[in-house]
């Protein structure tokens, strides 16, 4: 039997191939407004999906993040329009079905609204009935309508269909709710279930279960050797108790089997080629896909006459920003990129995450040395108050000095006072980099025309669809 082989592709094959093409999150595809752009970054992904070995991603993301301070899923959402989230969400599974790769709508019924990290702890959401209706199950029922061939299920208890289970576990939210209500035929998989959302409170093993007895088609068993044995042992005591039934499985096997052998046909296409797919994999064309889709997501908010900077004057840079995760690498070549494109000397300083005093005062000795000044900011949620005082303090040096959101685009309500602004979507709550778009933020900041609005709206500055142009 052909082995479904599956991942989280989000940004491009990148995310777990070397080489891959790399493209721009979710959110800065929805910030271009192209339908055309989303389908084809989900035919290249596809493309280079399959000539790596994988047939099923675990994307796009359906979940529309209308709370700015969700910890999980931010950048990773196309926005928090629920008809943006609908449109992008379709036009993503045509480009990943349409060229051999199953598509993914996930987190159901919705993991936007969140503001618990079911990685680390359990989720509820506490809003009604008609708000789920409205806001966050359409994105769904338009993947549905496409055809989409799997949903990824949510670690988190919707209130007003079951206030007691995740809907990972819940029956009345897998079986009731989507295969029932929403008639959904395809394969329903579990999001993670080492995640501590599910691992803390049930069990591995008594989890993948439940799961499976609530409709789940597939576990995603991941964790330690141990926690997946556990709940591979858990599930066959499970049949053979029958704590698990027969037709169940049986309905899920099915749903495999149909997939495997019928619609992916993947008998017939069992192996990859490594020759080819070297050949195939981040070739100059797709490079130049994933640049062109980066440039129209960048988001220029703010500009006090301080862009464009002029890239063949002799001026002297300043790139100066914090540690994400630990890494000093994001600014260094967020500074690399500016030498790459000013004629006149860049230097760059990193600080801590939460800059300090010390460092603060460090930056504003270089800034005095310097003409200009970009300094990149970086929030998976809030922002860290050091950031925000570097950023002042450097506006402060009477220097031009632009912000550069990496991660969420709300950075600006910590520091509006900024000479200019430019949102770039490029980093997630784990630090993942993709460069392609900072790459394209530092081209704007040097004259490229930006061409992104923004997917959500920052409360009190700016409102959904704001982008400002040269």
């Amino acid at each position: 039997m052909p082995l479904f082989v599956s991942a989280d592709l989000e940004y491009g094959t990148a995310q777990h191939v070397t080489d891959g093409t790399i493209f721009p999150r979710q959110m800065g595809i929805g910030a271009t407004r192209n339908l055309k752009a989303a389908e084809e970054v989900a035919k290249i992904t596809a493309i280079e999906s399959r000539a790596t070995g994988f047939n099923w991603n675990y994307s796009p993301l359906a979940d529309v993040n209308t709370n700015p301070a969700n910890p999980v899923i931010g950048v990773r959402s196309f926005g928090e329009n629920t008809d943006l989230v609908s449109q992008m969400t379709v036009a993503q599974i045509k480009g990943y079905q349409k060229n051999g790769v199953i598509a993914t709508a996930k987190h159901f019924p919705g993991h936007g609204d969140t503001s618990v990290d079911s990685h680390l702890g359990l989720a509820a959401v506490t809003y009604d009935r008609k708000t789920l209706e409205e806001v966050h199950l359409p994105p769904f029922k338009a993947a549905i309508a496409a055809g989409v061939d799997s949903i990824m299920t949510a670690h988190v208890i919707i209130n007003a269909i079951d206030p007691e289970l995740p809907a990972t576990l819940s029956k009345k939210v897998l079986t009731g709710l989507l295969r029932e209500e929403m008639g959904f035929k395809g394969l329903i998989v579990t999001d993670a279930m080492s995640m501590h959302a599910i691992s803390e409170e049930w069990g591995s093993g008594p989890a993948a279960v439940m799961a499976v007895n609530a409709g789940a088609d597939i576990v995603m068993a991941t964790g330690t050797l141990p926690e997946q044995l556990e709940t591979f042992d858990a599930l066959n005591k499970a049949l053979k108790s029958g704590q698990l039934s027969e037709k169940r499985v049986d309905e899920s096997l099915k749903r495999i089997f149909d997939a495997k052998l019928f619609k992916y046909k993947l008998f017939k296409d069992r192996y990859t080629n490594p020759d080819k797919a070297a050949k195939i994999v981040s070739t100059p064309a797709y490079k130049q896909t994933a640049a062109e889709v980066a440039r129209n997501s960048i988001t220029l908010l703010k500009n006090n006459k301080v862009l464009p900077f002029n890239a063949s004057d002799n001026k002297t840079t300043l790139v100066v920003g914090p540690k994400i995760y630990g890494s000093t690498s994001y600014i260094e070549d967020i500074a690399k990129a500016a030498d790459d494109k000013s004629a006149g000397s860049i230097t760059s300083f990193v600080t801590a995450t939460d800059s300090t005093d010390t460092e603060i005062g460090q930056a504003l000795q270089l800034a005095s040395k310097a003409d200009r000044i970009i300094v990149p900011t970086f929030s998976a949620s809030g922002l860290p108050a050091g950031q925000a005082k570097l950023v002042k303090a450097l506006q402060q040096s009477g220097k031009p000095v632009v912000a550069v959101s990496l991660g969420l685009p709300y950075d600006i309500q910590s520091y509006p006072e900024v000479g200019a602004y430019i949102a770039s979507y490029a980093v997630e709550r784990w630090g993942s980099p993709v460069p392609t778009s900072w790459n394209a933020a530092v081209e704007v900041i040097f004259g490229t025309q930006p061409g992104g609005k923004l997917p959500v709206s920052i409360e009190g500055l700016y409102k959904y669809g704001y982008g400002l142009s040269y």
